[in-house]
């Protein structure tokens, strides 16, 4: 049964990553490239040689965006607009996600109550027509088996 569920979930995680639309895969895409280490790597190693040659230290190189570096500045600021942009979607489409599967998690709960509360009424019911004496109590046993008001839990959950 666990198999079952758990093949579930990825052929539904497979389903979603499959509908994304093609400017989320290229967010995706874009996303994974930019946040490993080569990419630090490369823009580290970038900002360097960029310096050296714009400040005059590399023999032979005039210097083409002098100190303090507006096209630099410029590039980088572009940039980061884009890649904020990228990250936005990509948090966007997973928050959704995220959401979906807690409304999904919140009917399998209440679907799991319901069906534990039926069968604590049917464990009280054959306790009593055999006259079992319990170790929970007539009280405690009720209470349990009374019906989840969600909305006044909701409610109490926002208090």
């Amino acid at each position: 049964m666990a198999s079952e569920n758990v093949a579930a979930m990825k052929a539904r995680d497979r389903a979603i990553e499959d509908e994304r639309s093609l400017l989320q895969r290229v967010s995706d895409a874009v996303i994974n490239a930019v946040s490993g280490g080569p990419s630090i790597a490369f823009h580290a190693t970038w900002f360097a040689v960029w310096a050296a040659i714009n400040t005059g230290t590399v023999p032979g190189l005039a210097p083409f965006d002098p100190f303090p570096f507006p096209v630099l500045t410029m590039v980088v600021s572009l940039e980061a607009i884009f890649l904020a942009q990228f990250v936005l979607e990509s948090q966007n489409r997973l928050a959704k996600q995220s959401h979906d599967r807690a409304k999904l998690n919140l009917q399998i709960d209440l679907l799991a109550e319901r069906e534990m509360t039926a069968v604590l009424q049917l464990l009280n019911d054959i306790a009593t027509q055999l006259e079992i004496k319990t170790s929970v109590s007539r009280e405690q046993l009720n209470d349990m088996i009374k019906e989840t008001d969600v909305h006044r839990l909701a409610e109490d959950v926002e208090r």
